[in-house]
């Protein structure tokens, strides 16, 4: 029994049986101190034996509990020495067991527990026995023989109650632990061995009546029963081990397979991608918490939970996928699935009630339900329980036609459907304990690369290179506006020039409230708003969507067009408060050479206000502009990395070069006298490889600032490579130049920027180079002043030993 797992009430209980054994210990002292003068060589013996006894244990299969073949020895001193005397020797025994166990790491809290379990079972059956059987203990020597057939109720008595009482305080206290019912655990684990005790108790009998105990005979006697009795026990729990490993492993192969299965059709269903893995773990969880101990049945409910869409296989893709509301035949094609998934599954034997549960989840509480129109109890509990869960998890998941509610609101509807659909009792039950079940989720774990394929292959994205043009251009204005979008952004522009004569063109064609570009961002693998088209547009300002999340994202990641779903799946309530309300929209993926550019979504505020004409015009036009709008991304990206570095937020060396080659000031410096500082953070290399990389960034940053807020005058700072800065100091010659270096690293030691490798702190080394003294161009004096700073840091020397500026 493992104590910090007890609840309160297996607190009590432990604490209970602990007092009672006490109890019956003191007891035992007492009546050992009674019949003192009965005590000899005898006694000896037998404790001797009942301890050897202990080195031949047996393990009941699953349980932390062992068996031993000393009960007849038990018996044994009884019958001679008292209850008392077998009460402490079954204390004994205990306390040599504790001896072996602790030193394998088993607590102690296990056998100060069993001990009193059985003292407190044989304290009672000795007594019972003695009560029973009016006769004082029989090494007294006053017994007849003759008399011994009216021992042999008390001493069934005395078996009985000394394995049912011991067996039942273990049994109850395993079931606190594993919160189990006490029942099951008794029944699985110790009613098998009932008839052992009885045939303990038989030896017993026989022995101390017909074979004296100091005669050598006894241990010739006596050695086989106890022997057949050890492999009786041995042989029995062998058996019982290899049945349940056996079952455990069908078990698993059937989960295994199953599981398999069901995965692999969930991949095909892309709008409830997951949902199967959810219902699973709520489901079995709500069952335990109903109480439900039956194993087949929580078996079943597991498998259940994870097949109850197995029919979906019927059920055509568009249906499935279909971003928006079904219609009546549609449902009804898509009710189809709880009968079929049975179908299919009655013809796998399964070991546990799996296709009720399947064929009934749909089924409601008043009747109304599908496909047999079961009534309250008799749809099967299972079902009833995975209607529940099916419903709250559908509830809380995004649709195309739909965003996912709240679990507060999710949990209304549920309300609202009680007594009618669902049963009340499971209902009442999830809402006590649904913040526990949905807190209790785990990760779900990424798709297989094999179950992504499935999802691809049973929804691939239609091979429409073929089009052209006019083939879905319905009119000859539609024709020219595409040739006008095709002809604006084939020169030379920006993403945000080309986003902006797309989308006025576009709206000529497709009347829209706003007409916004997403952008993929890969380092985030989100959609951002790169421009946005309308009276304000500014709303759309800083929107980022995660691929996959909301409506853009569902279409970025399914490269799926979405035709007059709701806004609110991109924009919230915000869709609603806007001038004028947005009620539906237009969604199509911008692809370029099966490479996702971004998402172009048109919002309008007049319900279902595009159609499928529309649909395909926004097709067209994003296969011809993706390919361009996505070189544009590239070379503003290109542009902005090879400008600015991100990490420090300065201008990179590129930058310095660009104003020292076209700017007629730095010109005129460079004639004038000019110089460079590079600055090197010592220990960078060992920084990133001992610590990683953003160790390595967080360093620069803090140098980065240190540099910045120490510079003067027109004195300009640039990230250089990645462990260097140049500073640029027009108009100064070497000589100030190098005071300037020394002055900037003096600042850099003195900001005391704690160093997590090597020296206390972090130190730079600094090397200066002038126009014209070092060469005709700043290129020139760069190149200098690298090699200078790279001779320093050869090895061997110091890279911070001395003051002396390189």
């Amino acid at each position: 029994m493992a104590i910090p797992r007890l609840t309160r009430s297996g607190w009590i209980y432990y604490s209970v049986v602990v007092a009672a054994g006490l109890l019956a210990l003191t007891w035992a002292v007492h009546d050992l101190v009674v019949h003192y003068a009965l005590l000899d060589t005898n006694l000896v013996f037998l404790v001797a034996l009942t301890i050897l006894g202990v080195f031949a244990t047996i393990r009941v299969p699953a349980l932390p509990v062992t068996l031993s073949v000393a009960e007849a020895f038990f018996f044994m001193i009884v019958l001679l020495y008292g209850a008392g005397a077998g009460t402490l020797v079954v204390a004994l025994e205990a306390l040599v067991i504790w001896w072996r166990l602790v030193r394998k790491g088993n607590p102690a809290t296990k056998i100060i527990f069993t001990l009193c379990a059985n003292s407190v079972a044989m304290a009672l059956g000795g007594w019972l026995f003695f009560a029973l059987a009016p006769i004082p203990p029989l090494a007294s020597g006053t017994f007849d023989k003759s008399q011994v057939a009216s021992l042999i109720p008390p001493l069934m008595t005395l078996a009985a109650v000394y394995f049912l009482l011991s067996s039942w305080l273990v049994a109850v206290a395993i079931a606190f632990e594993r919160h189990a019912l006490s029942v099951k655990v008794w029944w699985d684990n110790f009613a098998w061995l009932f008839f052992n005790y009885l045939g303990a108790a038989s030896l017993a009998l026989l022995f101390v009546v017909y074979v004296p105990l100091a005669n050598p005979i006894f241990l010739l006697v006596i050695g086989p029963p106890i022997v057949l009795l050890y492999l009786t026990y041995a042989t029995t729990t062998k058996r019982v081990q290899e049945a349940k490993n056996h079952l455990e492993s069908l078990n698993s192969l059937y989960l295994a397979t199953i599981e398999t299965l069901a995965t692999a059709i969930d991949a095909k269903d892309q709008v409830t991608h997951g949902h199967i893995r959810r219902v699973q773990q709520l489901a079995v969880s709500l069952a335990k918490a109903l109480g439900l101990d039956d194993e087949q049945l929580i078996k079943a409910i597991e498998a259940a939970s994870l097949l109850h869409d197995m029919g979906k296989l019927a059920v055509p893709d568009y249906i499935l996928n279909k971003p928006g509301p079904l219609t009546p035949t549609e449902f009804e094609k898509m009710k189809l699935h709880a009968s079929v998934g049975a179908d299919i599954l009655s013809s796998i034997r399964f070991p546990y009630p799996v296709v009720p549960i399947v064929r009934h989840h749909h089924e409601n509480w008043d009747g109304s339900g599908y496909p047999d129109g079961l009534v309250g109890n008799s749809i099967p509990v299972g079902a009833r329980i995975l209607s529940v869960v099916d419903c709250f998890d559908a509830l809380t998941s995004d649709r195309p036609y739909r965003p996912r509610l709240s679990d507060e609101a999710a949990l209304q509807i549920i309300l609202q459907r009680r007594g009618a659909m669902y049963d009340p009792e499971v209902v009442d039950k999830f809402f006590s304990i649904h913040g526990e079940l949905v807190a209790g989720f785990a990760d779900m774990p990424a798709r297989p690369a094999a179950l992504a394929a499935i999802t691809e292959a049973a929804n691939p994205v239609p091979d429409q290179s073929h089009l052209r043009f006019e083939e879905i251009a319905a009119s000859s204005e539609e024709m020219l506006t595409l040739y006008e979008i095709a002809r604006a952004v084939g020169g030379p522009f920006n993403f945000e020039d080309a986003a902006a004569v797309i989308a006025r063109h576009l709206r000529r064609l497709i009347p829209s409230t706003y007409c916004v570009f997403f952008a993929y961002d890969e380092r985030t693998d989100e959609l951002y708003a790169a421009h946005a088209a309308g009276d304000a547009s500014g709303a759309f300002a800083g929107l980022r969507i995660s691929l996959g999340q909301r409506l853009t994202g569902w279409v970025g990641a399914n490269r799926q067009t979405i035709l007059n779903s709701d806004p609110v799946l991109d924009l919230g309530e915000s869709a609603r408060v806007m001038r004028p309300p947005l009620r539906s929209c237009l969604s199509t993926p911008l692809v370029a050479d099966t490479v996702l550019v971004g998402v172009l979504t048109l919002y309008s505020g007049t319900k279902n206000a595009f159609n499928e004409n529309h649909c395909r015009i926004i097709e067209a036009v994003s296969r011809q502009v993706a390919g361009t709008l996505r070189k544009a991304l590239e070379f503003e990206s290109q542009k902005k990395s090879s400008l600015r570095d991100d990490l420090t937020g300065l201008p990179s060396i590129e930058r310095l070069r660009y104003i020292t080659e076209n700017s007629p000031d730095s010109a005129g410096s460079e004639q004038d006298g000019a110089s460079i500082i590079l600055v090197d953070v010592d220990f960078f290399r060992e920084i990133n490889q001992r610590l990683g990389r953003s160790a390595g960034d967080r360093i620069l940053s803090i140098v980065a600032a240190t540099l910045r807020r120490n510079l003067q005058g027109t004195e300009l700072l640039f990230r250089s490579t990645s462990d260097e800065f140049v500073i640029f100091l027009a108009r100064t010659d070497r000589e100030s130049a190098e005071r300037r270096a020394r002055s900037l690293r003096a600042a850099i030691v003195q900001a005391q920027i704690a160093s997590p490798v090597g020296a206390r702190h972090i130190s730079v080394s600094v090397a200066v180079a002038s126009v014209p003294a070092d060469g005709t161009s700043m290129e020139m004096a760069l190149s200098v002043a690298e090699r200078r700073l790279h001779s320093a840091l050869s090895p061997g020397s110091s890279p911070n030993g001395s003051s002396s500026v390189h």
